[in-house]
């Protein structure tokens, strides 16, 4: 069985946000490596994209995301593990930070920086996804978020009818 048939990703959501030509990051603390990135993470169990985008990003930055447009959505595969992610780029503005607010475990500080910034740290990068989302950003990629739908099956037996996993 070849590789592409085992994939299950995680879902994934990122932010971007924008303030004076400069880009929310934060900079975590991973297997012992500090790395920037956007703030972001895993969708848990029965969380919309929306409130996953909005939960990660006040837990890791102390910022309160509003989500205005999904930019972009990412498969990806890490070939060093052979994990597969499925990436849910956000824009949308931000208001805070609290600063009485804790970041969470392994984030060490919120911080603005540009487009500039960002690629001359490009050493520092959780991945090359982060330069690729703003450029996706800058270049005019928007859609809806009413394209990004949560629907609870258990809660819609009619659907169960038709669909079956």
């Amino acid at each position: 069985m070849s590789r592409r048939a085992d994939l299950r990703p995680t879902i994934t959501v990122a932010a971007i946000a924008e303030r004076d030509g400069k880009y929310l990051v934060i900079e975590e603390r991973i297997r012992g490596r500090l790395v920037i990135t956007q703030p972001g993470g895993h969708v848990e169990d029965r969380e919309t994209l929306l409130e996953a985008i909005m939960r990660e990003t006040l837990e890791e930055s102390a910022y309160a995301f509003e989500p205005n447009y999904l930019v972009c959505t990412y498969l990806m595969r890490d070939p060093a593990t052979g994990h597969s992610s499925l990436r849910f780029n956000f824009a949308g503005s931000v208001a805070g930070p609290d600063c009485r607010r804790a970041l969470d475990t392994g984030i060490e500080r919120a911080l603005w920086m540009s487009r500039d910034e960002l690629h001359h740290a490009a050493a520092r990068l959780r991945s090359p996804l982060v330069l690729r989302a703003l450029s996706d950003y800058e270049s005019g990629m928007r859609s809806p978020l009413e394209s990004v739908q949560y629907l609870d099956l258990d809660s819609a037996s009619h659907v169960r009818s038709v669909v079956s996993f």
